[in-house]
């Protein structure tokens, strides 16, 4: 399904993980100090609080580890139902990204399954959304 997503703002702090789609990467913020993770991006790491941390490319795939469908259409045009989904992301350990799960009904999904990164793009925004792994 392809909706017509809010636009998230871009800056230097958020732009990696909107635009790393383009070249196929999932980018989370990582602090090469502590070797901690953080999503959302924040200006300290959350972790040991130093400013020298940046981006670096995760697997693209996770486990569901909760999930809702979703029938309300908050704004105009929005296509309903969804799957909102909660999803623990491999390579970074504490970063969880609520998502939408694409491809699959809800009947098929189910938590601890594994998922998938694919993107979806709106100009240049590249909306991480995720698929059942095959």
């Amino acid at each position: 399904m392809s909706m017509t997503r809010p636009r998230p703002r871009l800056d230097d702090l958020t732009r990696p993980f909107w635009t790393g789609g383009a070249k196929g990467l999932l980018l989370i913020q990582h602090c090469p100090s502590c070797d901690g993770w953080t999503h959302p991006p924040l200006p300290l790491c959350r972790h040991c609080g130093r400013e020298d941390h940046g981006f670096a490319a995760v697997p693209g795939t996770g486990t569901v580890d909760s999930f809702t469908v979703n029938h309300q259409p908050w704004l105009p045009g929005m296509e309903v139902p969804f799957i909102i989904a909660r999803v623990a992301i491999d390579g970074a350990p504490g970063v969880y990204l609520t998502t939408n799960i694409v491809g699959c009904e809800e009947a098929d999904l189910a938590a601890g399954d594994r998922v998938r990164v694919t993107f979806e793009e709106q100009g240049d925004i590249h909306f991480p959304l995720f698929e059942k792994a095959k």
